[in-house]
């Protein structure tokens, strides 16, 4: 190459400039041939910002704490399985809970978008990098009306006392009742970061840290196990006095669902228990997770023969006659799943479960998709709000499969998904009277079958579960809450 002229001005070295990262070669198409845009880089950092929280509102009514139905968006990029598949045979085949006819409607109204184009014809056939987006009107679970108790705040850290029934971060069905949201929303604490967990349906003492730096540091604390836990639970008939060590295996049997089992190919684990107080029926139980496996405490307890009082999973007929004490269960994990999920469907209380029919639907048709974890993680473009599927997440920790009435109340796609305006805007503010305003719990989508159910709400009691995080120590600092009512000396049921 020739030196440059004397009066010319020398171009800087690579060392001495930032290069621009040349523009993408967009390549020559063949006739006819669909354009896949690049992936982007984004955000896999959890953040919230102020459009989050006024997607909806929150309303309360017999004891619970509800969210009006929103619009929502579902994004995910193109699964590896689905590549060379027809959008129409991905949703005819791995997420039957609509039927094909709601996801043409959805088309029509502009629900359905392809890289940000709209989809006009469902016979697309999907590439590598496709980004899809489906949005949905959502409807949440409702959770106990019981409010968030901020036990100590301070420039490192918020500790608060969760209240059961309410996940910790966005989950499933979850979103907006959340800790994480409804501390932003109600307390205006933000960019918080997950220390450690809470089961959705155990309450207790929650810590987050309001920097990466703390949260690296007691992280670091938690690896080396230099943190203590002391959890309270009431349990089935006398436990015995003397102290009980429990070092049974555990094994997930459903991520989905959230169900865990004494196997001896799980992994090690280990709790201590002391029982405090006994009152003829029922034993407080104090518990010391030395390890942290999901369920831990209440499959040890079960395993032991005294599963908590009203443990949703681990307290229920499914289980067997003995209810899987010592770890016998005379049923394969898939009939242990059936057996449970049909007997919440029989008691009307699925919504316990914190799962939906579709996300069983979902489960079912790709438990063959090897890593579960694919059938759950998808790339956020908004760090909250993604999932599986156009159509449809581990909480490990936490988590409505009681569509048993949805036989009852039949999908008349053709009847009514053509009685949809094209042209319908989405997010109006227009309630069912035809007044407009803030979104109402009244408010009715054309196009979404939970506006046509109506389900029977949880009773307070119902969202609360016997297991309650009492205290969280480290090397710095110690944090208590009050003992639950349920866990006196002389309470009744």
């Amino acid at each position: 190459m020739a030196e440059p002229a004397s009066g010319d001005k020398k171009e800087p070295a690579p060392a001495d400039r930032e290069e621009a990262a040349p523009a993408p070669k967009k390549r020559r198409l063949a006739g006819g041939e669909r354009y896949v845009p690049p992936p982007r880089k984004l955000n896999t950092g959890v953040s919230f910002g102020a459009e989050h929280f006024a997607e909806t509102s929150y309303y309360f009514e017999g004891g619970l704490r509800k969210v009006r139905p929103y619009y929502f968006d579902f994004r995910t990029y193109c699964k590896g399985r689905w590549v060379g598949r027809s959008l129409l045979h991905v949703f005819s085949t791995e997420f039957r809970a609509q039927p094909i006819d709601y996801y043409r409607a959805a088309a029509r109204a502009g629900r359905l978008r392809l890289n940000e184009e709209p989809v006009r014809d469902l016979d697309v056939v999907l590439k590598n990098n496709d980004f899809l987006r489906n949005t949905v009107h959502r409807h949440e679970p409702p959770v106990t009306a019981q409010p968030i108790q901020i036990l100590a705040e301070d420039k490192e850290v918020v500790v608060v006392d969760k209240p059961s029934s309410l996940p910790v971060h966005p989950c499933g069905r979850f979103r907006h009742n959340t800790v994480i949201f409804i501390l932003g929303k109600e307390h205006d604490l933000k960019e918080l970061h997950t220390i450690h967990r809470l089961d959705r349906l155990t309450s207790g003492v929650l810590m987050f840290a309001k920097t990466v730096e703390v949260s690296k540091r007691i992280d670091e604390q938690i690896r080396e196990r230099q943190l203590e836990k002391e959890y309270v639970c009431r349990v089935v008939g006398e436990f015995p006095e003397h102290e009980v060590v429990c070092e049974e295996p555990i094994l997930v049997v459903s991520y989905k669902v959230g169900v865990c089992r004494v196997d001896p190919k799980g992994k090690f684990c280990q709790t201590i228990f002391q029982r405090l107080s006994y009152n003829g029926k029922s034993s407080v139980v104090k518990c010391l997770p030395r390890t942290g496996r999901t369920h831990q405490i209440r499959v040890h307890l079960q395993y032991l023969g005294h599963p908590i009082l009203n443990d949703p999973i681990y307290n229920m007929d499914a289980w067997g006659p003995e209810r899987g004490k010592g770890g016998k269960v005379d049923k394969t994990d898939e009939d242990l799943l059936k057996a449970l999920v049909e007997e919440h469907r029989s008691k009307q209380s699925l919504d316990i479960l914190g799962v939906s029919e579709e996300d069983l639907s979902s489960s079912a048709e790709n438990k063959d998709c090897g890593d579960p974890s694919d059938c759950t993680k998808s790339v956020q473009a908004d760090p909250v709000n993604v999932t599986s599927c156009p159509a449809k997440d581990p909480e490990r920790d936490a988590e409505d499969p009681e569509r048993s009435d949805a036989a009852a109340c039949p999908f008349n796609s053709n009847a009514k998904l053509e009685m949809l305006d094209k042209n319908q805007e989405l997010g109006s503010s227009e309630t069912q009277n035809g007044q407009t305003g803030e979104k109402g719990s009244e408010e009715k989508d054309p196009l979404c079958l939970e506006c046509r159910i109506t389900r029977r709400d949880p009773s307070p009691k119902e969202l609360v579960m016997y297991l309650h995080a009492l205290r969280y120590k480290g090397a710095e600092f110690e944090y208590c809450s009050k003992m639950p009512q349920w866990a006196m000396e002389d309470w009744e049921e």
